[in-house]
């Protein structure tokens, strides 16, 4: 089994005991049956819409051959280099540019490129973004990123509805109820935060290794990623609750600015650029 995997598992169980402890603290039996109930449902949207949540979000529809012809065969020649499936391809009608990749496994996966992207990139610079997220593929970064990304839409969507829901013993008083409703809607995002970073950083810095030894060409996607930072300031998204919960899965963080900052599971694009950049004298030194 691969780690990831396991890691997968280990972070709905975590989430799973969290909700349950913060029920039981908020309502005693009554807050314990709520949140039980509450990880349940979560299971059932991990396992249903775990792998569709940004995809969906994103508003991407499947692209065809004939439709996109030069995306299929950049990306056809990078799986084949790097060994593994070919991915469903799928397009974001964006003008956000930015990539990303979702799916349990790599059999199953599925990538997603916006039109910004497709605007904003020369070849060079896309088979490097293409090639970073069949890294997440092979690595099954998609997996543990797909639990997260379901977990944490489900969770700060309690903060809609923590204020409303009766969890007080006593009905004659409703300071029981406030401070209950309350605490759920404080520990909620901060229990999201913390679904981000078991994420980790780590993971985008072995992509972009891994996307550079692919392509042969660190510069292009160090090139690629400064401009998706851009291109993410001049067409920000809206930072929609379940748009929040998906910003992990692309390539770089599409929301620099606002309440976005607080959910960034990326490591800054200066640090990665130079990270790439140093990459390539490396490679320059030993030959």
């Amino acid at each position: 089994m691969h780690v990831n995997v396991v890691r997968a598992v280990g972070l709905f169980v975590g989430a799973g005991v969290c909700a349950v402890s913060v029920g039981w603290f908020a309502a005693g039996a009554q807050g314990l049956q709520f949140a039980s109930a509450l990880v349940v449902c979560m299971g059932v949207l991990v396992y249903l819409f775990g792998e569709s949540l940004a995809l969906r979000a994103m508003r991407a529809h499947p692209v065809g051959e004939i439709e996109r012809p030069e995306l299929y065969r950049i990306v056809r020649e990078l799986a084949t280099a790097a060994r593994q499936p070919m991915p469903r391809l799928y397009l974001s009608p964006i003008r956000s540019p930015n990539a990303f990749a979702t799916g349990g496994s790599p059999r199953r996966a599925a990538l997603c490129c916006t039109t910004g992207l497709l605007r904003s990139l020369d070849e060079r610079q896309l088979r490097g973004v293409i090639a970073h997220e069949l890294a997440h593929i092979r690595a099954h970064d998609t997996l543990i990123s797909s639990v997260a990304a379901t977990l944490t839409a489900t969770i700060t969507a309690l903060t809609s509805v923590a204020l409303l829901l009766p969890l007080g013993e006593s009905e004659e008083t409703d300071v029981p109820n406030l401070l209950s409703g309350l605490m759920l809607a404080v520990l909620a995002p901060l229990v999201a935060v913390v679904v981000y970073f078991g994420v980790g950083r780590r993971r985008e810095f072995r992509a972009d290794e891994k996307a550079a030894e692919l392509t042969g060409d660190p510069e292009a996607l160090a090139d690629a990623l400064l401009r998706l930072e851009k291109g993410s300031r001049d067409f920000p998204l809206p930072q929609g609750r379940v748009l929040l919960a998906a910003a992990h899965l692309m390539t770089t963080n599409p929301f620099p600015d606002g309440l976005g900052c607080l959910f960034a599971a990326h490591p800054p694009v200066h640090e990665r650029v130079e990270r790439l950049r140093a990459l390539r004298g490396k490679w320059d030194l030993g030959q």
